[in-house]
């Protein structure tokens, strides 16, 4: 069975895959048609599919996080590998199959990670900081063993979140040790609680995103953690107006850089400056990792990578 990413151009190939994502479509023809439009995935990766004249009977069947056998052929389509599903049923227990195979995770395992984040939390030695980050990871912590980064963009498989924060706080140890005027304490608190409140912004199985949460679209994970802070701080009798609550608020709200990604406010602290420029660079070169990971060794240019202005990277050879 051929891996997603091993499959060329002309492919005709057969295999079990995961339906990350299926939704029921219509042709432009007349009348119009129903079709599923589809992301396949496994652990190498994901790819576009479509099934054409779906049947009653196949809308009732199938749906999104299901283990299918498909017969398929790949092909490109705006220059963009895509894939025609001719044939599809579900995955059976005869088939002996698991979904788990099927999933992409972070290359670390989850136990090691949460033991690295808790590591570094637990050597913030200021204890009302520490304080406040320890209240905040204890309200996540299960889900921190699974969840992704985000739906699409960076980091986006099973323990995802965590394995972007350890790697974080590794960048962050050395800018600490290499330029000492930074405050290694509100680095490492800014680093774990940045994106801490993303397990409760989204929805997520398996470390495959299928929605937002209310709270989610409301409110967002940058002001859902900000608030988390403050209610830190209230149980905890530290003073609101303290500068550490509002350096570690300032930390979080200002993450994103611009209000258009999501930042009310602009990082004006240095630790904020370099958590902002870390937390990038770390997302970036993960989608680049990503996309050389996905993409087939005989390409020599990944697909375009949203995150870098719809840029491709071309697979240097030496």
């Amino acid at each position: 069975m051929k891996q997603i990413n091993q499959l060329a151009p002309q492919d005709e190939f057969i295999g079990f895959y995961l339906l990350r994502e299926l939704t029921v479509k219509q042709t432009n023809g007349n009348p119009p048609k129903d079709y599923f439009d589809i992301v396949l995935c496994d652990s190498s990766g994901q790819l576009s599919a479509k099934y054409w004249d779906v049947s009653t009977a196949d809308k009732e069947t199938f749906f999104p996080m299901g283990l299918v056998k498909i017969q398929g052929i790949a092909h490109l389509y705006r220059e963009k590998l895509q894939v025609k599903v001719t044939k599809m049923r579900l995955a059976t227990e005869e088939d002996g199959v698991s979904l788990t195979e099927f999933i992409r995770s972070a290359p670390i395992r989850p136990v090691d990670l949460i033991h690295a984040i808790k590591q570094a939390m637990n050597a913030i030695s200021d204890p009302e900081i520490r304080t406040i980050v320890a209240y905040c990871v204890g309200k996540v912590e299960e889900k921190l063993m699974h969840y992704p980064a985000a739906k699409t963009h960076h980091h986006a498989y099973f323990a995802g979140l965590a394995y972007h924060m350890a790697r974080m706080l590794e960048i962050g140890d050395f800018l600490c040790r290499q330029r000492p005027f930074l405050n290694p304490d509100l680095l490492k608190a800014g680093i774990i609680l940045h994106d801490i409140a993303k397990p409760e912004e989204m929805i997520a199985e398996l470390g495959i995103v299928s929605d937002y949460s209310v709270q989610g679209k409301l409110l967002g994970h940058i002001a859902m953690a900000s608030n988390w802070i403050t209610e830190a701080a209230i149980r905890s009798n530290i003073d609101l107006g303290s500068p550490k609550v509002i350096g570690l608020q300032h930390l979080v709200l200002s993450h994103h850089n611009l209000g258009e990604w999501g930042s009310p406010v602009q990082p004006q602290t240095a630790e904020a400056v370099a958590l902002h420029h870390i937390d990038a660079m770390d997302a970036k070169l993960q989608m680049v990792e990503d996309a050389l990971d996905t993409t087939p060794e005989t390409e020599e240019w990944t697909p375009f990578i949203r995150g870098l202005e719809n840029k491709a990277v071309y697979r240097m050879k030496l």
